[in-house]
């Protein structure tokens, strides 16, 4: 019998967020990945309080193998949201318990660190706005030749955005920070607007999460009760998409998606188009490929993959 593969080493940039702290909890105890750090952004939440639930949820969970964990950069300045679906605190209230602020590293420093570390080796799973993987990027043009893969959850592939009309929430934060990622010539996979929103789950999955006697299910009841409710009282929807999840399940079971390589762009400084994906679809194309992006998933699969995380989490807690 052939060995089992070595964990896939990934660094997982989230903003947290009632998705990103999801597949946060899922990837920590997926046996496929070794996560060396996770890092937070401000997005959903200001970057202190993405620091902060960052900090809880690592802390709270207690993985078996303990990431580096990094500081959101508190000179973002982010738009400002007519509405959040993910509570005061962002997690929905799930009352997750509160570690004391010991300073720590910039994101951007520990993405450089854990880069230089292992060169060409780390997949970057990038679940919130590009800020942090473009200042890396700025920081040190060169690091771009260590980053084995950048996974993107961000875009829209026809326009259907969700923070303005033609924007994904990720894209709009920082509109600057994905043109220039998209721009570097990386290996990047982009999970699109539309690709996410196949996965739709039903109220019904309140009935399969684990039980709250494990502290992974404790905050998955919690996280996502509240966002049923959210989603029936803001968007009339009776389902969520847990757009984050879904981008996870893309780094971990590529074989479940359709990928195109197509050339892109991003949109900075449109009035009503800022952070919208432009996708070069001309007869004849005049930019250079540059991402592959996943137009669409076997979402039963996806789901399936999603619950078994869910078990797998609950069991190691």
């Amino acid at each position: 019998m052939p060995p089992s593969p070595a964990p896939r080493k990934v660094i997982i940039d989230v903003d947290p967020g009632i998705d990103d702290a999801v597949a946060l909890a899922l990837a920590l105890f997926d046996p496929r990945l070794e996560v060396v750090a996770v890092t937070a952004v401000g997005g959903n939440v200001p970057p202190a309080q993405a620091t902060e639930n960052l900090q809880a949820l690592v802390g709270f969970l207690d993985p078996p193998r303990l990431p580096r964990l990094g500081v959101a950069a508190g000179d973002v300045v982010l738009p400002a949201r007519p509405f959040s679906m993910h509570g005061t605190d962002g997690l929905g209230g799930a009352e997750v318990p509160r570690v004391p602020l010991h300073g720590g590293h910039l994101s951007e420093k520990v993405i450089w660190e854990c880069l230089k570390a292992h060169p060409r080796e780390i997949t970057i799973i990038a679940l919130g706005p590009l800020t942090n993987v473009s200042r890396v990027l700025a920081r040190d043009p060169s690091i771009v030749e260590l980053i084995g893969e950048l996974v993107i959850c961000g875009g829209t592939v026809h326009g259907a955005g969700s923070a303005t009309p033609v924007a994904d929430f990720n894209f709009y934060c920082d509109p600057a920070a994905a043109r220039h990622v998209l721009r570097e010539p990386v290996t990047k996979t982009l999970v699109p607007l539309e690709t996410t929103s196949q996965v739709v789950l039903g109220f019904s999955l309140l009935d399969e999460l684990p039980d709250d006697f494990s502290r992974a299910g404790r905050i998955l009841r919690r996280m996502l009760g509240h966002a049923f409710r959210a989603h029936r009282q803001i968007l009339g929807s009776e389902g969520i998409c847990l757009h984050d999840v879904v981008a996870l399940v893309a780094a971990t079971n590529p074989e479940l998606f359709e990928r195109v390589t197509v050339a892109a762009d991003v949109e900075t400084a449109g009035e009503l188009t800022a952070g919208m994906l432009v996708v070069d679809r001309r007869q004849t194309r005049q930019w250079r490929p540059n991402v592959d992006l996943l137009v669409g998933c076997d979402a039963t699969a996806v789901q399936d993959c999603i619950l078994r995380g869910f078990a797998a989490a609950a069991d190691a807690t």
